[in-house]
């Protein structure tokens, strides 16, 4: 698209009013003076046309929210934050509330978690909250219903109502009733769902790489995680970890304390969060163990993938979620996600609306839906 610019860049044609208006803030971000990038960063010299001060930017930000639409926004906003270094604009309560807040913004913050200067943190919640109760609002309601379904599924009766009837495994298992002479199958024996009580009848324990490269699946499985808590049928850990462990169960009511309660960045030991994973499992045949991260793994190699069979052959059903977002394939090491894949426990990204299919199989222990 070419909208014109300096000496109409040889259009002929000059830009006035509203269009002018649009390719300046898009000149300010994308123009010539920006290609420069790094080098020309490096070099001492301006990148872009925002200034270095939080009332530029702010103005900036209010503009490309009147000339274009919300999704637009969202990608010049992380090009922005990426292209023209203004993470520490971000720790300015002005500039927060002049942002328009998506899933990638709540990531960058929490990079920042721990550099928030107090005037700045109770914004920075503001904004993670907003965030996270429209994710819940758009995720929730299809999650509880799909999880309870698989979760009558799973309790199989041999005298169910009509409507309880599981067609599929009651024609299977009455195959040898088969008449040919009616081509027609007579079913002696009924298998049916049953309707789960409230106990807890499954366990899922969430083990989350907090790495730097994760933010965007830090942010949906904590969302998902509460979501789960809130399900009386499911028992839900939630387990973040770099080269350290930190459990963040208790914090499952509220997601934004679990995000807060996390430190994007750092290295990597995906044995040790296997292993603290593996201690707390009480009913192997009743769990499923999620594990989300890009497997590019720090700890012991060898060790992962012991653990990883442990849990299995006891078992508990493993997941590997090489990313939870919306961000297209991901980078991820793709000698551990064969070798689980090996193992029985395929690796492969998942979106966000695809999560409550994949949580509803590995309860009922069908195939997952590999994308």
């Amino acid at each position: 698209m070419v909208l014109g610019g300096g000496e109409a860049d040889g259009t002929g044609c000059a830009l006035s009013g509203r269009d002018a208006a649009m390719d300046a803030a898009l000149g300010a971000l994308y123009g010539g003076a920006a290609g420069g990038s790094r080098s020309r960063r490096a070099a001492g010299e301006r990148s872009a046309g925002l200034g270095g001060s939080a009332p530029n930017v702010a103005r900036w930000l209010g503009d490309i929210r009147t000339y274009f639409p919300s999704s637009v926004v969202q990608v010049m906003q992380r090009d922005a934050i990426e292209r023209l270094d203004l993470s520490t604009l971000l720790l300015e309560p002005e500039m927060l509330e002049a942002v328009q807040p998506d899933v990638h913004l709540v990531g960058t913050l929490l990079s920042l978690n721990k550099a928030l200067p107090e005037t700045t943190r109770e914004t920075a919640r503001a904004v993670v909250r907003k965030v996270v109760e429209q994710l819940e609002k758009k995720l929730a309601s299809r999650t509880r219903a799909t999880l309870t379904g698989a979760l009558d599924r799973c309790a199989r009766i041999s005298r169910p109502r009509h409507h309880d009837i599981d067609w599929d495994r009651t024609i299977r298992a009455n195959l040898k009733n088969y008449l040919p002479e009616y081509r027609t199958v007579v079913p002696e024996r009924l298998i049916g769902y049953g309707r789960s009580a409230q106990s807890v009848k499954k366990e899922v324990i969430l083990c989350i790489d907090q790495s730097g490269s994760m933010a965007a699946s830090v942010v949906y499985a904590s969302v998902f995680g509460a979501v789960l808590a809130s399900m009386r049928s499911i028992a839900t850990r939630l387990v973040v970890f770099d080269t350290a462990v930190v459990d963040l169960t208790d914090q499952l009511d509220d997601p934004v304390d679990v995000l807060f309660g996390t430190q994007l960045g750092g290295g990597t030991d995906i044995n040790r969060a296997l292993a603290y994973c593996q201690s707390k499992i009480t009913r192997p045949a009743d769990t499923v163990v999620v594990l989300i991260s890009d497997l590019y793994e720090g700890g012991i190699r060898n060790e992962m993938l012991k653990r990883v069979a442990a849990m299995k052959g006891a078992g508990t059903q493993f997941v590997t979620l090489l990313a939870l977002s919306d961000e297209g394939a991901p980078a991820y090491d793709r000698e551990h996600a064969a070798a689980l894949s090996a193992l029985g426990a395929p690796a492969f990204a998942c979106t966000p609306d695809l999560f409550p299919e994949v949580m509803a199989a590995a309860l009922e222990k069908r195939p997952l839906p590999v994308p």
